[in-house]
């Protein structure tokens, strides 16, 4: 998707993106979710995608308020829908400018009629919800938010962004094709993957406190010199998942 648009030591960095929190094990509510029958068409796709590990990770649990941006076809949405129960919220959006790629998936996603789920393009390209959330919830996405010539200032406007929607405490999730260290924000418009470590700076730098990342998508043998749709290795990139907090 080629829509979204004081310096910490470098060896400290690369500790702590590189450095794995170990992702509790996918607790009753997850579980339950991801064993849902109404999700047979997508079940397939659990093992690639980690999916008991990163939401385990994330930490989300029932009554959570979760905002699921730029879902694509829903396959996360249908999941937290079951995860946070009739007591939480799931928020599928998608931004002004990708109104374009909800032309499907969102009338399948509203058919569903899933109660506890608002799914729509908003009227902004700024997330923005009616109550503060527990948690954002990103999948290669973030990558294009300098695309286009947007650079770092529509960096700090998407974080401050998710940080004012967020309640205290509550947590940021960033899972994104890596780049090779040191890149920076380089290969986002032609590999579509960005550095772990940029990724860090940028949402540090608006206030969120970085909690830990996870290795459970990680791939040594991607030397991050392919672009991600390259048949090669698409489907099977080095990726990253980081948390954040707002204090």
């Amino acid at each position: 998707m080629r829509l979204l648009v004081s310096m910490v030591a470098a060896a400290a960095m690369t500790t702590g993106v590189l450095a794995q929190d170990k992702a509790a094990p996918a607790g009753s509510a997850i579980t339950r979710a991801l064993a849902d029958p109404a999700r047979a068409d997508q079940s397939g796709d659990d093992a690639r995608r980690q999916a008991a590990a990163v939401l385990a990770f994330s930490g989300v649990k029932p009554g959570d308020t979760v905002v699921d941006y730029l879902p694509g076809s829903g396959y996360w949405t249908r999941i937290f829908t079951n995860v946070v129960g009739p007591k939480g919220k799931v928020y599928a959006l998608w931004p002004a400018a990708g109104a374009k790629y909800a032309a499907k998936s969102l009338p399948a996603l509203q058919a569903r009629g899933l109660a506890n789920v608002t799914a729509e393009v908003q009227a902004t390209n700024l997330p923005t919800i009616a109550q503060p959330a527990d948690l954002f919830w990103t999948v290669q996405n973030y990558h294009d938010i300098p695309n286009k010539g947007a650079g770092e200032p529509a960096l700090r406007a998407f974080d401050t962004a998710v940080f004012k929607l967020l309640k205290k405490g509550g947590t940021y999730v960033v899972i994104d094709h890596a780049d090779a260290a040191g890149t920076g924000m380089s290969g986002t418009e032609t590999r579509h993957r960005i550095d772990p470590d940029a990724v860090r700076r940028q949402i540090e730098a608006t206030g969120f406190r970085f909690v830990g990342a996870s290795k459970v998508l990680a791939n040594p043998a991607d030397d991050h010199s392919k672009n991600v749709f390259d048949p090669a290795i698409r489907g099977k990139t080095d990726q990253f998942v980081l948390k954040f907090r707002k204090p």
